[in-house]
């Protein structure tokens, strides 16, 4: 067909018109898409993207920040990663955009939910918005985007079950969903991957077995490269041929899941490098193969297991990362490849001649066989050391002789020796280094005076002109001499202990010099003479008790109380109105919610006297009734307990249960009653009150001490039973598990038969019987105002907690299997499931059984003191808290169930992402009325009580009351005071709530902002914001919003 000429003509104008056209399309849709970018503190995106008039057909954007045109000059790729950006998105603004392939976004602020329309942008390919904060369920829609290959939404807070949409991804290659809040059966979202080669769903709330079906999983093993289930509640293991699909693999990680399994053979994966299974109650022996050359392994972590039996022989040539600790592995020290360079065999029970490593020829730079039963003298250690930098053989019986490390160790940063046999001096080759800076030696027998920088040949420490060292433990020793003036020079030093050593003379003023010491204990010596005036500000923990100092104290020192110098110093003058022990500066208060009436806070301080002392009387009884009676627990860990572990009272862990067939408990038993409050001699450096019966702290018999021991810088893992402790040593303990050393809690249940309980589960996935139980080890882990808190660790390797309620604390039978089985059906990722109950014949056997999760609470990370375990706390890890907090108890309303004993101490941290996981929940439907108004009151005792719960005769916990004291936790992130603090006004003393509600008033909200993340680079609008939710939960109850409104507003917060 002929086109008229004219026609012809106006052709080419036709196409340049159609081509500008589309260009001003994805104009309008990239403007837009800009108007959800609120925060752009680099001015990159709002600086750069703005509207020009088109000068070319060719028209794309190409000098706006992170755009990229294809050749036809269409906008093919935006990538904005890790600039800071925020605000919420409107990712149907970007629809217009028909030749995008690459969306990238992540590490920034960015909130909203991803429209469904998202999945009409089909030509998409690669879809990164990790590391933001969106949030709400993944849209069906993206099914049809058919070309995706690379999606990665982690670090979100996306929720609910992913949908059905992998069968049409087909070109997917990598799938990583980590650190969100997705659930469901796992194996429904595997079956659909095909061809993924890089999959992570870690730190998710996935659930289900992994012992599927061949075809569930087949179009997924023959690809993946790189597998990451860990941190969900995964159980099972791939079986027989299932294991043998995934021949590609080079990575698997299925740690801190709920496996309790024995582990398959991996012999028929050639390509797996990385095998990381640690802390899943796995159980049996190790698999030989995993050890072998036939498996070219690279890392193995088996940590946290219940692995029994000795350690094969280690033969492969390839392994680098080897962690077995935290087992119950026995035998003797296997040998170790030349390539392995951190091995970690702690918290096991090897017997060996610890001599046996200078035959390694490994070039470790990580060693830690701590709390083993490792003897023999410590060897001289060449060619395997000249690359050490941690060496940790504590809590063994090495003995002799202490070589000079640092000599031929020149690494050494790290070196924990403590609770072992070894004598003789110091090596004065410790403070030769430029590279040490922690240094154990506590609790062993280590002679003669301690000399720094001194002009003799026999000094023990020559320091270098700048020494690193940060925390020196030599306590618990016997040592002698005088502390030589020297020290001063040390000036990195954040911890000194010289307790309990035979130090005398005069303490030296160069002292003052450690302007960075906040840990200083000399009690237990033989110091004379007057305390320097000049001590550094930086104190926050300070013992000279049980020595002969004299003079006046020192104006600066009269911050600490009475038992920082008493006992002993009988003629050193102390005024009358030091703090009470409980008030140590930078503590946290434990005398309850105070008004600002002096009498309540007398009778507080008698009480807490009367409480000490009961304490004290009980603890020296458990001394005295142990040394004429023999303590015999079978320990799935700890073994028998041996001659030498009595005498430092050192136990193997008691069974949950010692079942009598008499009312007379037998005559070698010592019995308590799980009423008891069982705490040891160590009070908390907090002060609080529930850090003391909640978190309960290891202690010897028989000793009282003035400071609390605290968390152990060189120690990542938590004291356990079977374990000794120094005395005093505040680097050897954790305020999270109870010591064997102090006596071991036999609790006597006087049934006539082992099974005549009734054991109900809540939960299908767990199964044992109530003999298995009855013989589970425990250690206690504290208690609250329900009963005692135990973890007891099964035959099979599954660990539970167990929480003993107290005698006439709850209803009768029928209500309370009708309203525990309520609360055992909650299941959500920010909560501790409820798994089973036991009903005992008598009143006293009432127990709610719980999965056990490594942790620790949300009070002992913000109030721990120095040394700390944890750094403190980030303002976004502080809001990560409070989010995930808000959408338990979001969970909780919507199905009609308050909390009712909301507090920090029943906020558990879990992870290195410290997700929070919820305890004690909805308890008070278990109770009688009585039990309910003791759980109130000790609420209101503690400062969480909701004021009218205070004024009702009859109070029962609310959903507005649970706001009430949420928003007493809000504050307490953000200030990091406790909620029983007492604070110094203008014209009185006011509690938290009252003291920032004043604050907000007079204008200078920010000035009640814990230091710590106040004044940085912190967002002060973020904590202004969340301030302002705080006092809006804290409103008179008709005033106060609902929690749905609060997690909004919450959740609406950027940083």
């Amino acid at each position: 067909m002929n086109l008229p000429g004219h026609i012809l003509y106006f052709l080419p104008l036709l196409f340049v018109s159609t081509v500008f056209s589309a260009s001003q399309s994805e104009l309008r849709s990239l403007l837009e898409f800009k108007k959800g970018i609120q925060t752009d503190p680099l001015r990159r995106v709002l600086d750069s993207w703005n509207y020009t008039p088109l000068q070319e057909p060719d028209a794309c954007p190409r000098q706006w920040t992170g755009l990229e045109c294809d050749e036809n000059g269409n906008v093919s790729a935006i990538v904005l990663d890790r600039l800071g950006l925020g605000g919420e998105l409107k990712f149907n603004t970007l629809t217009g955009l028909g030749a995008l392939r690459n969306l990238s976004l992540s590490g920034n602020n960015f909130t909203g939910r991803v429209a469904p329309a998202l999945g009409s942008m089909a030509s998409l390919q690669h879809l990164d918005l990790s590391g933001n904060s969106f949030y709400g369920p993944i849209p069906l829609r993206i099914k049809d985007m058919w070309d995706m290959r690379y999606l990665n939404l982690s670090k979100n807070k996306f929720t609910g079950g992913f949908p059905s949409v992998f069968m049409n991804l087909q070109q997917l290659k990598v799938l990583d969903l980590h650190s969100n809040d997705f659930h469901g059966d796992i194996v429904d979202l595997v079956s659909e991957l095909r061809n993924v080669e890089h999959v992570d769903l870690s730190y998710n709330g996935f659930s289900g077995r992994l012992s599927v079906a061949l075809e569930k999983i087949s179009s997924l093993a023959n690809t993946v490269h790189y597998l990451n289930l860990s941190h969900n509640k995964l159980s099972g293991f791939f079986r027989g041929e299932a294991i043998q699909l995934f021949r590609n693999l080079r990575v698997l990680d299925l740690g801190d899941n709920q496996v309790n399994d024995q582990l398959p053979s991996f012999g028929s994966l050639p390509n797996l490098r990385v095998l990381r299974l640690g802390n899943s109650q796995l159980f049996g022996p190790i698999p030989e193969e995993l050890l072998e050359t036939s498996l070219q392994l690279e890392e193995l972590d088996l940590s946290n297991n219940g692995f029994t039996g000795s350690i094969p022989g280690i033969n492969s040539t390839s392994l680098r990362f080897l962690n077995l600790s935290s087992n119950s592995l026995s035998g003797s020290l296997p040998t170790i490849p030349r390539e392995c360079v951190v091995m970690d065999l702690s918290s096991n029970m090897i017997s060996a001649d610890v001599s046996i490593i200078q035959n390694w020829e490994a070039s470790l730079e990580v060693l830690d066989m701590s709390s083993n039963k490792l003897s023999g003298s410590f060897p001289n250690l060449t060619k395997q050391c000249g690359n050490l930098m941690t060496l940790n053989l504590r809590n063994n019986s090495v003995e002799g002789n202490l070589p000079s490390l640092l000599e031929t160790c020149p690494r050494l940063s790290t070196v924990d020796l403590s609770l072992n046999e070894l004598n003789g001096p110091i090596p004065g080759s410790f403070f030769t280094s430029g590279t040490l800076t922690r240094l154990n030696l506590s609790g062993n027998h280590f002679t003669g005076p301690l000399s720094l920088r001194g002009s003799h040949v026999s000094e023990l420490l020559s320091l270098p002109l700048d020494p690193l060292i940060e925390y020196l433990d030599l306590s618990s020793n016997s040592l002698l001499g005088a502390l030589p003036p020297d020290v001063g020079n040390v000036v990195g030093l954040k911890l000194l202990n010289l307790a309990k050593n035979n130090f005398s003379g005069h303490l030296p003023s160069e002292l003052g010099k450690l302007g960075k010491l906040e840990y200083l204990d000399l009690s237990d010596n033989k110091f004379s003479g007057h305390i320097p005036d000049n001590l550094p500000p930086s104190l926050k923990v300070f013992n000279v008790s049980n020595n002969d100092l004299s003079g006046t104290l020192p104006v600066n020192l009269r911050r600490f109380p009475e038992t920082s110098f008493r006992p002993g110093n009988s003629l050193l003058s102390i005024p009358n109105d030091l703090p009470p022990p409980t008030s140590i500066p930078g503590s946290i208060n434990n005398q309850g919610r105070h008004q600002s009436s002096k009498g309540n806070i007398r009778v507080a301080i008698i009480l807490a006297s009367l409480g000490a002392a009961a304490m004290i009387v009980f603890v020296l009884l458990v001394y005295h009734r142990s040394q004429h009676k023999d303590f015999h627990g079978r320990s799935g860990f700890g073994g028998q307990s041996t001659g030498r572990d009595v005498k430092l009272g050192r136990f193997t862990r008691p069974s949950l249960f010692n079942f009598h067939t008499n009312d007379q408990p037998p005559p070698t038993s010592l019995s308590f009653s799980h009423d008891h409050l069982l705490t040891s001699k160590s009070r908390s450096l907090s002060g609080q009150t529930e850090f003391v019966t909640e978190i309960a702290e290891h202690g010897l018999p028989g000793e009282v001490a003035t400071t609390s021991a605290s968390v152990n810088p060189l120690d990542n893992h938590p004291a356990t039973s079977g374990r000794k402790s120094s005395p005093g040593s505040p680097l050897s303990s954790s305020p999270r598990f109870i010591e064997a050393c102090e006596q071991p809690v036999m609790l006597d249940v006087y049934s006539p038969d082992r099974l005549a309980g009734e054991l109900f589960f809540l939960d299908s996935s767990l199964a044992f019987t109530a003999e298995e139980l009855s013989r589970a080890p425990a250690e206690v882990l504290g208690r609250s105002s329900h009963g005692t808190l135990y973890k007891a660790t099964l035959h099979s390797g599954h660990m539970l907690t167990v929480k003993w309620l107290r005698v006439g604390l709850v209803k009768h039978k029928k209500e309370f299997a009708k309203e525990v089985k309520r609360i055992g059906s909650i299941r959500h990722p920010n909560i501790v499931p409820l798994r089973a109950y036991y009903w005992g014949p008598r009143e006293q056997e009432r127990l709610l059984l719980a999965d056990y999760f490594q942790g620790d609470s949300l009070a002992l990370h913000l109030y721990e003191t120095t040394p700390r375990r944890y750094p403190p706390l980030s303002f976004n890890q502080r809001l990560k808290v409070a989010v995930d907090v808000a959408r338990c108890l979001l969970y909780l309303h919507d199905r009609g169930l308050p909390h009712g004993n909301l507090k920090p101490t029943n906020v558990l941290l879990v992870g290195a992402e410290y997700d929070a996981r919820l305890t004690d929940y909805s308890l008070h439907r278990l109770m009688t009325p009585a039990g309910i108004a003791e759980q109130i009151l000790n609420m209101g005792a503690l400062g969480y009580r909701a004021p009218e719960l205070a004024s009702s005769a009859k109070p029962i916990p609310s959903f507005k009351a649970d706001v009430y004291a949420f928003g007493v936790i809000l504050m307490e992130l953000l200030t990091r005071r406790s909620a029983g603090d007492i604070i110094s006004g203008q014209s009185s003393a006011v509690d938290l709530t009252d003291w920032v509600r004043l604050c907000d008033q007079e204008g200078r909200g920010m000035d009640c902002i814990d230091r710590d993340i106040a004044g940085g680079e912190e967002p002060s609008k973020a904590m202004d914001e969340l301030l302002a939710v705080s006092l809006r939960c804290i409103l008179p109850v008709n005033e106060r919003p609902n929690i749905r409104q609060v997690f909004e507003d919450i959740c609406s917060i950027s940083v």
